[in-house]
């Protein structure tokens, strides 16, 4: 479990793919060492640290992961944020998020001139636009973010403030580029459940 609060901005310094998986070597250094076998939010995917060197540390993302997120678009210079998996020893900032990706989603439009005013509008999958609500949590390429409004057309407004700008991959959005999307997995939960209470008797 993670909490949506990027630790690392890494750097992709090798990719090497087969026709099941991709392999991929991570710049990132940690104030505490990162250990073989421990999980790692990479771009809000939930994936395992193979192997640790001096300078970063080796995962592999297999094809049901490249299939449903946007690892596969992963090449050497690309920038990931990273997240070590959440404990108890740790304040819990942003919302619960497991690093199972929902799907991808499409940066629409990417407003405002300063650090202070800039406003983000993503194209969502269904499934996780109808778990969207105004205010409510949804993690964006493993970043813990607020729908500031639910829009027509599948999409969300998110208002990004300067802290997420300078220290997540944010800042490079552009209108048209693609990012994993996990919703809320509260509203998830509230959803299967009341689906299952009213079973028969009305949709919900």
């Amino acid at each position: 479990m993670f909490t949506g609060i990027v630790e690392r901005v890494g750097s992709v310094c090798d990719v090497r793919a087969n026709e099941t998986a991709l392999a991929v070597r991570i710049d990132a250094v940690f104030a505490t060492p990162l250990e073989n076998g421990e999980s790692i939010s990479v771009n809000g995917v939930c994936l395992t640290v193979e192997r640790v060197d001096a300078a970063g540390f080796h995962v592999t993302a297999v094809r049901e992961t490249l299939e449903r997120t946007t690892l596969g678009h992963l090449r050497v210079g690309s920038q990931v944020n990273l997240e070590r998996a959440a404990t108890m020893a740790r304040l819990f900032g942003g919302h619960i998020v497991q690093g199972h990706v929902d799907g991808v989603g499409r940066v629409i439009e990417f407003s405002g001139e300063g650090k202070g005013d800039r406003v983000l509008v993503i194209e969502v999958p269904e499934d996780v636009h109808d778990l969207c609500v105004d205010k409510g949590s949804i993690a964006i390429d493993g970043v813990s973010l607020t729908v500031a409004r639910k829009l027509a057309g599948r999409r969300v407004e998110i208002a990004v403030v300067p802290f997420t700008l300078e220290n997540t991959i944010v800042g490079e959005y552009r209108a048209g580029r693609l990012v994993n999307v996990e919703a809320d997995v509260i509203a998830r939960y509230v959803r299967e459940q009341l689906r299952a209470a009213f079973a028969g008797r009305q949709n919900v």
